[in-house]
């Protein structure tokens, strides 16, 4: 299958961040993890393949990474209607904060491309 068009973004079609955790890690550059655990909903009325992903984290001292990749943590999530796929997954930081966001993309049962905003979310490393 080849989906085709300008990618639409479905109603229904969202992404929920359900839980983040700090951990701190012996790591010079990057020392701050946070896991976060995100929901894809399907409440619209066609199946959705999700076929990539976009990250985009950006530090408190401007400095972006962007990381592009096929699937989602290795798999090429099919939700049905009223369907929803969950993980975890993490990011690496060397500041004190950063602000991550993002999509999801991918094609309908119709085979138009679909994306999905993935909110922006605040990691605070916490005082201790």
């Amino acid at each position: 299958m080849n989906p085709s068009g300008t990618p639409v973004e479905l109603a229904g079609l969202r992404v929920t961040v359900d839980r983040l955790i700090y951990r701190h890690l012996p790591v010079a550059d990057k020392p701050h993890s946070f896991v976060y655990f995100i929901s894809i909903h399907n409440d619209t009325d066609v199946t959705v393949t999700i076929l990539r992903r976009k990250w985009i984290v950006t530090a408190d001292d401007g400095t972006q990474l962007v990381f592009l990749g096929d699937g989602v943590v290795g798999q090429t999530p099919v939700l049905r209607p009223g369907e929803k796929f969950t993980y975890n997954s993490q990011h690496l930081i060397g500041t004190p904060s950063a602000v991550a966001e993002g999509a999801y993309c991918g094609f309908d049962e119709n085979l138009r491309q679909v994306v999905t905003r993935i909110p922006k979310f605040r990691m605070v490393v916490p005082d201790c």
